[in-house]
């Protein structure tokens, strides 16, 4: 097992202006499951290519463990890597995928036998080892590739977009399975996906990356809770957080007819800038219903209270259902979405009224993007 570090590492490709990833800094503990998301095109599978030595290091070095392997070759980096797309030999059973690698390393057969036995019962593979790949489904080949890596006993797993391929069930079932494996066997991993549910309820920590730049490395958990700019704020929820530009008033900001207290030390920061407004975000759950459910229910008499809300789309899932919406606030139309209860969903058409929960706002300078609240 070791630790992974990115140090200051830069990717242009040739011919290009900008750098692909550019001065990426991350330490990755020994153990750790690391999870890099990000948008298509952010340079996330690029940052992993760089790890395996599938593509140069511009500048910068990348160390794992103790040793500097910027410049070294894939094969003497001690990793193993899982594709998007399987990559097995047709031609072999799945046994003979699975320990292709030990035959070339000139591991003896009763060796290798032993390993690939061993990973199959892990994978529940076993009775699948004299079978081709065409003969698998597509969950079946992707633990077949998951075993390939495991019998080499690598001090690094990565994985590139590996369930890309499985369909939405599969996907959540898999997911599972590969990060309970990776707890079993402790090694560290670095994963991409552009999921970033996905990434979520995987990592132990999420680093998000945006043209070629690391946005925020962090557990998911405060990732969620304290995003540290706009786009990260926008990309990580599912749904995503309500972003609303709203003009800075005494003692918070003016979202529709209610003020929204927001620490002072934030408004001086806005105002530092220059701004006259800040970005408040509000994720769907935070906000409270204040005078109708849409269904004519009265929750409160305070009938002016709130923004209101015309309901556009509603989406039911059982125990809870969401409002997509549209909304005037600071003199701008803007699409809000709103978490509301399951048994209590209002109709297309309707209009209901919300608030953002005291405490659960998010504020952003509008000019640069950084987050100004704590």
């Amino acid at each position: 097992m070791a630790t992974v570090t990115y140090d200051q590492a830069t990717r242009v490709y040739p011919g290009a202006d900008t750098p692909a990833v550019d001065k990426l800094d991350i330490e990755i503990a020994d153990g750790e499951f690391l999870v890099l998301v990000g948008p298509s095109g952010c340079g996330k599978s690029t940052s992993l290519r760089m790890l395996a030595g599938l593509e140069d290091v511009n500048e910068g070095n990348i160390r794992i463990g103790d040793r500097d392997v910027t410049h070294l070759p894939p094969k003497d980096r001690d990793i193993a890597m899982v594709f998007q797309n399987y990559a097995l030999y047709p031609h072999m059973t799945v046994a003979d995928n699975m320990g292709f690698a030990l035959k070339i390393a000139g591991v003896p057969k009763t060796e290798i036998r032993k390993k690939v036995e061993d990973a199959a019962k892990i994978l529940d593979l076993t009775k699948y080892l004299d079978r081709k790949p065409k003969a698998l489904s597509g969950g079946q080949r992707q633990r077949v590739a998951m075993g390939r890596a495991i019998v080499r006993e690598p001090q690094v797993f990565l994985m590139d977009e590996p369930l890309s391929n499985l369909d939405a069930k599969l996907r959540v079932q898999t997911r599972t399975e590969i990060a309970s494996l990776q707890r079993r066997l402790g090694i560290t991993t670095v994963y991409v996906t552009h999921d970033q549910v996905e990434a979520l309820t995987m990592g132990d920590r999420v680093a998000v990356l945006k043209d070629g730049l690391l946005q925020q490395v962090d557990s998911p958990r405060n990732m969620y809770d304290r995003p540290a700019n706009l786009f990260v704020a926008g990309f990580i929820g599912s749904p995503a957080m309500n972003l609303v530009e709203v003009p800075i008033t005494d003692g918070g900001v003016k979202f529709g007819n209610s003020v929204v207290p927001v620490e002072r030390e934030a408004l001086t920061a806005a105002s530092d800038k220059g701004d006259k407004t800040v970005t408040v975000g509000v994720r769907p759950e935070h906000f409270d219903l204040v005078n109708g459910d849409g269904n004519g229910k009265a929750l409160s008499k305070d009938e002016k209270a709130g923004v209101p809300v015309t309901v556009n789309v509603v989406e039911e899932l059982g125990a809870d259902g969401y409002v997509y919406g549209t909304a005037e606030i600071g003199g701008e139309t803007c699409d809000l979405v709103v978490r509301v209860p399951g048994r209590a969903v209002p109709e297309k058409g309707t209009t209901i009224h919300v608030v953002p929960q005291g405490g659960e706002t998010h504020v952003f300078s509008t000019s640069s993007g950084e987050r100004l609240s704590d």
